[in-house]
């Protein structure tokens, strides 16, 4: 049972340029970020993040408050916050940091993922 993330938040990914980490990470940023969006969600756990196939280069992310982990999810806990990486997502995001950046213009979360072989040019699809 979930239910969509904060509409004004968008997503982008990026490729990694380090290259040398091996596991899902969230960045102090991104932990600030999801607890504060959680703090007017009592009965929501975390978030989750999922994989859709959807735009002109083959693949999107989704991100939503969930209430509980689904059996297939795999469980990050970061400094009180947990993120669940539904299966099919799993091997997408392997070695994948997420982050939440902001400029004057935007806020958004950014997965820098070392897997990604190409994006659109609007950024809000990848391939692998």
């Amino acid at each position: 049972a979930s239910s969509s993330g904060a509409s004004n938040i968008r997503m982008t990914w990026s490729k990694s340029t380090g290259g040398h980490k091996v596991g899902k990470r969230t960045t102090p940023s991104a932990v600030q970020k999801i607890k504060e969006l959680l703090k007017d969600k009592p009965d929501h756990v975390g978030v989750k993040v999922g994989v859709r196939t959807r735009g002109c280069n083959g693949l999107s992310y989704t991100l939503e408050y969930t209430k509980s982990k689904g059996d297939s999810d795999e469980e990050v806990v970061q400094d009180g916050v947990r993120v669940f990486i539904e299966k099919k997502a799993q091997l997408t995001l392997l070695g994948t940091e997420m982050d939440y950046v902001e400029d004057k213009l935007s806020s958004e979360f950014v997965f820098n993922n070392p897997n990604i072989k190409g994006t659109c040019g609007c950024g809000e699809s990848f391939n692998i």
